[in-house]
Parts: structure tokens; sequence; C-alpha cells
């Protein structure tokens, strides 16, 4: 029992020392109407993949693969939120949690706590991608508007912050010229074993399509529905720091291409109806153009901007990268890149840099004004079977929402912080090896039982505007406990 108390007291002299501010972080320091939350989404968490109806998506084609690691999972059970989402609302109204960001499920199309739904996160119905290619046809302008009519029909009445498309950027990137996420598509010469694609064209006309698609579904949901169910519609993407290697003209310049190419791809558009120049340099003719009319259409279609937010780089100018004959999206960007890596920060974890991340959200307001903005994704990776006392999410979330107190000092128009996940879900990039969930959920347990870590209880007692001080030894003793429980059964 002696030892017990000395290991509660150095761990007690741990966290003040990793958290020197803890107590400092209060709630009340944010305008009441800023909104806190955590976020899923439908094919990372809900299960049931074969239940009332559901049909297949693009992203259960691609887990089930056999070119995918099998190691990696899918997304069948998942953490089985379709049918435990009775005790996981309860679970975030015990959190405190004030906001719940998930997605619907477009291949089932189904529907408290405020709800900020996202209407597709790289979930396309596989029915669409057989039929004529998904977002490489302007079909699915169509499609997609119809889909949202029907979201917004139905749920409309419940749901005022609609999202819709997650990480557009990343989506068109990741799935058309990489080929790492569905629908996996990329050319032969890429790094990745691709069966077709053409990395040269396709990130350019999916994203093409996304916006397209993006702008009808607001400019109907604004016409038929904005007046009634008093709502607002916004588009997600993924920011990434930039930093030049050097302070040479030529990485500056570089690292300004950087932020055109990610986000200025889709909020040029959206802000002054047309790509950056650019874009229209490097790419050409590989990069579609939009009629007046449409131009028009994209122009002024969002209410807010979604903002996910991990990763930062170094980048060096690489002008070489032009002379290749048969280049690909990355390649017109003309750059290398370097992750880049704080010392206080494990390799196999997100950096902690909100020093970065204030900058990206300056950058944004510079240059498209002081649009309204929801970080709709931010957390920190660590191993899945790991510990319940993730004290480096805790660590990861204070240097962030305390980062958003200066952000609001400054005047930047920051609404709402979400922490991805609110639970360990299949992740996009690596099944269920790794974890961000708030939630831990041991994958062999057949009830799949919800335990809280260390930083579901902290994100707690921030919400309740608990002082974190006095809380510390408590949650690390009943975090310890679940630990054991978790070792033991592993």
């Amino acid at each position: 029992m002696q030892l017990m108390v000395k290991v509660f007291a150095l761990l007690q002299i741990l966290l003040v020392a990793l958290f020197p501010a803890a107590h400092a972080l209060r709630r009340d320091e944010f305008p009441p109407e800023f909104v806190f939350g955590a976020s899923t989404s439908a094919y990372q968490v809900e299960g049931a993949a074969n239940e009332d109806g559901r049909k297949p998506s693009i992203w259960d084609t691609f887990a089930h693969a056999t070119y995918v690691n099998e190691n990696v999972g899918d997304g069948d059970v998942a953490c089985d939120h379709y049918h435990k989402y009775k005790e996981d609302v309860q679970l975030m109204a015990d959190m405190g949690l004030e906001a719940y960001r998930f997605s619907i499920s477009w291949s089932r199309l189904i529907p408290g706590i405020q709800p900020h739904v996202t209407l597709l996160h790289f979930d396309l119905p596989q029915t669409l991608e057989d039929e004529y290619e998904g977002w490489l046809s302007r079909r699915v302008v169509e499609d997609f508007t119809a889909y949202a009519d029907v979201c917004f029909r139905e749920f409309g009445d419940r749901v005022k912050h609609w999202t819709t498309v997650n990480e557009a950027n990343a989506y068109a990137i990741f799935g058309y010229d990489v080929g790492i996420s569905p629908p996996r598509r990329c050319s032969p010469s890429s790094l990745f074993n691709c069966s077709k694609g053409n990395s040269s064209t396709e990130p350019y006309l999916a994203a093409h399509h996304i916006l397209l698609a993006h702008a009808s579904a607001a400019r109907m949901y604004r016409k038929k529905y904005q007046a009634m169910q008093h709502g607002i519609i916004g588009l997600n993407i993924i920011s990434f720091g930039y930093l030049p290697k050097t302070n040479s003209t030529e990485d500056v310049r570089a690292a300004q291409r950087a932020r055109d190419f990610n986000i200025g791809w889709f909020m040029d558009p959206i802000t002054f109806g047309d790509y950056p120049d650019t874009m229209r340099k490097n790419a050409g003719s590989r990069l579609p153009s939009f009629t007046k009319k449409e131009s028009n259409l994209i122009r002024n279609s969002i209410d807010f901007l979604g903002v996910n937010f991990y990763f930062s780089f170094y980048v060096k100018n690489n002008p070489g990268n032009l002379q290749n004959e048969d280049r690909d999206f990355i390649a017109d960007i003309a750059m290398e890149t370097e992750r880049v890596r704080r010392e206080d920060t494990a390799p196999d974890e997100v950096p902690i840099t909100p020093d970065i991340f204030l900058g990206v959200l300056h950058t944004i307001k510079k240059a498209y004004g002081n649009i309204p903005i929801y970080i709709h994704e931010n957390g920190q990776q660590t191993p899945h079977n790991s510990s319940l006392n993730d004290r480096s999410r805790v660590k990861f979330l204070q240097g962030y929402i305390g980062s958003l107190v200066d952000a609001l000092r400054s005047g930047l128009n920051i609404k709402g912080y979400f922490v991805w996940s609110f639970m360990d879900a299949f992740e996009l990039v690596g099944g269920f090896e790794i974890s961000y969930g708030l939630y831990y959920i041991d994958m062999n347990d057949p009830n799949l039982r919800r335990q809280p870590k260390l930083s579901a209880e902290w994100y707690s007692n921030f919400l309740k505007g608990k002082p974190m001080d006095s809380k510390i030894k408590e949650i690390e003793k009943n975090v310890l406990s679940h630990d054991t429980q978790l070792h033991n059964a592993t």
C-alpha cells in the first residue's frame, strides 16, 4: 500500500510537470456559443455493414481487397456504433460533450447533443463507382445533390450544421493520385499498386466534380430548406502547416505553392470563382475549367469552413519535378517535403505544434477573409493496445485547446473544436492498429466495451468546468485500475 501511495504521488508530480497549465485552462475562457465536441464517421465506427438494406461503399471494397494488409481489418463490425448508439450517446452526455460530428452513410441512408453531420466521408456507394467511376463523372453531381436533398428533408429539422464532403482535398489526392484510400486509383508508375487510374489527371477531375457537387447541394439547401430549417452548410478540408526549409526566396515560394495546392485548390474557387494561378500554370490543361455559370455557383457556397489539422512539413523548392513529362498532382507542386517533428513527441505520435496550427488559421484569414471555421478533426495517434493512461493525448489536447484561446483573442472567427475521435475507430490509414479515441475499445471483446482513457476524463472535466489540479490524482488512480484490467485481458 505504501508503494502504491508513492506511485500515485509520483504520477501526480509527473502530470503537473507535463501539464503545468492544466488547471488554468477553463471552458469559461471561451464564448458560450463556442462548441466543443468529438468526431467519428460512419464506416469507421458503425459496423452492421450488411444490415437493414445497407449496400457496399467504395470503402468496403477497399478494406476487403486482397492487397490491403490483412492485419488492418475492415469496418464490417467496427465499434458496432449502429447497435450501441444509445449507450454511446449516454457516454457523450455523461462526459459533457456539447456536440458530436458524425457522417451519414450514403449507402445506408439513416439519421440531444448538437449534431454536426457530414454527408460524405470517403464512402461513396460502390454501385456509383461501378456504374460511372464515381467522382470522375459529372453524373455524380446530380446524384450527390439528390442524396443531399433526402438528408436535408428527413433530418434537417434536427441538424443545423451540414458538411457536404470531408477532407475534399485529401479525398482527391489519396484516392486518385497516390491510391492509399478509396477508390484506390493511381498511375501504374505510382509507389502504390493500383489496378487502374491516372495520377496526372484524375485528382484534378475528381476535385472539380466534388466542388460542383458541393456547390449544387449548397445551392439547393439554401433555396429549399435554409429559411425554414435555419441551418448552415459548409465544406471540410484537411490543412497542413507548410514551412519553408530555408529563408531563400525559392523555398518561401515553394511553401506558398504548397498552400495553393492544398487549401487554395478549394478555397480559391469558393472565394474568387477559379483555381489559383500557380495551379493553372503548373497543371496546365490537366486542370479543368469552370464555366461562368459554374464559377458563380461555387463562389460563396459555404457558410463555414471545416478544418482538420494534424501534421506539418518543411518545404524545399524542387523545380526538377516540373520536367517530368507525365507528372502527377504532387510533382506539379515542385517541392520536396520533410515532416516537422518535435523532440517532446514520440516518433509514432502526432507532433504537438499549436504554433503552426495558429499560423495556418491566420493564413486562411489573410487569404480568404475571416470566415467562420470549425476545427472538425484534431487528435493524437497512439498504438491501439497501449494504455488507457494516454498522457500524450492529454498534453496534445491541452496544447491545441489552449491555442484556441489565443486564436479568439486575436480575432479569428473560430466557432468550435472537435476531438478526433470520440472512440477508437477503423482508421483510413492503419485500420485498428492505431488509435485516436478518447474511449478505448478492445476489438477482441465480443461486447466491444467502451473504456474511458485519461484523455476522456480530462476532456470531461474541462467541459464541466472542474479544476483539473484537484482531479489529477483521482483520474490517474481510476485510469491505472482500468489499465491493469486492459493488460490482463490482452
